[in-house]
């Protein structure tokens, strides 16, 4: 069995509702099951000694004990254990919204990266065609599939369905959906990203957050809710355009101020919602700190702690 020592993460409240068990005995940890509390383990880290419980992924029969493989967040259905990891690829599910890049151009179809196992694949019968027509797709579109999505363009959409292979099959088909501009990418662990009832979120700072499930999140120019209905005064033909607006200095610093505060909420590993955007943001306002200034250390520590009400401690 291997030893495993200066295990280094971060553990936070609002991740796992309990800290570390190392002070909890046996019985304590098994009641602690019984009642749903459950927390973080570590690789080699005994999960309890009961024999009433059955392995799921993420561990393994240490003789009679259940340890974990990987460091991750304890689950529990039922008398099922598993061990989600805390850095892992994103595992789809049918209606998820993702934020992708396109990363190939093939025969009647994208490839994409969506942060999966592996690569996923938008259609070109899945895209909407400039203007919103309803129509079927010729061979002329084709022949033009690099003015709707080419390398390196990134988008937002929605997992329609599986291949047999696993890969995502992805769609656009909505005035919601499609190309992004006027904003920054920031890549986040996709456990961090709690399902919300809408991941299109208009922040009270006037910029708006596009919470992908994957794990990447966009962050962009506030966009009008007539605008992405497609009411009067659209133009759809923008829609895959690559040109970005103007963009005014106030909403470029707060931009730049939501795009740090999600890579310290990131790298402290606190659960990301548009509520607790919308905290921090009025934090770091209430405080006049700088956009440059909010990823010094001792800033961060201080902005997670307003958060999560915990000390935030030190790890080597």
């Amino acid at each position: 069995m291997f030893t495993f020592t200066n295990a280094s993460f971060r553990p936070t409240e609002d991740v796992t509702n309990i800290g570390r068990r190392e002070n909890l005995d046996e019985m304590d940890w098994e009641e602690g099951l019984s009642g749903g509390q459950l927390g973080v383990v570590v690789p080699g880290e005994t999960i309890t000694s009961s024999m009433d419980f059955m392995r799921g992924h993420g561990t393994f029969a240490d003789g009679e004990d259940v340890a974990a493989t990987v460091a991750g967040t304890l689950q529990r259905v039922n008398k099922l254990l598993s061990v989600k990891p805390i850095r892992s690829r994103y595992t789809p599910q049918i209606g998820d919204l993702v934020v992708a890049r396109i990363v190939d151009v093939q025969p009647k179809r994208w490839k994409v990266d969506a942060n999966g196992q592996q690569d996923a694949v938008l259609m070109l019968s899945s895209v909407n065609l400039p203007g919103g027509i309803q129509r079927r797709k010729l061979e002329s579109d084709e022949l033009q599939m690099r003015l709707f999505f080419e390398e390196g363009d990134l988008l937002v959409a929605e997992v329609q369905a599986f291949f047999a292979d696993g890969a995502m099959s992805l769609h656009t088909r909505s005035l919601r959906y499609g190309k992004l501009r006027n904003g920054q990418l920031v890549t986040v662990p996709p456990i961090l990203i709690r399902r919300l009832k809408s991941h299109f979120c208009a922040l009270k700072c006037g910029v708006d957050a596009i919470l992908g499930i994957n794990g990447y999140i966009w962050v962009c120019k506030h966009v009008q809710e007539s605008h992405q209905a497609g009411e009067e005064g659209f133009n759809a033909e923008s829609v895959y355009s690559n040109k970005n607006d103007h963009i005014d200095t106030s909403t470029h610093l707060a931009i730049v101020r939501v795009s740090n505060i999600l890579k310290i909420m990131s790298q402290y590993y606190i659960p990301i919602t548009d509520s607790a955007l919308n905290y921090a943001y009025s934090w770091v306002m209430e405080n006049g700190l700088e956009a440059k200034n909010i990823l010094r250390r001792n800033i961060a520590e201080t902005l997670v702690e307003a958060i999560t009400g915990d000390t935030i401690r030190n790890y080597k």
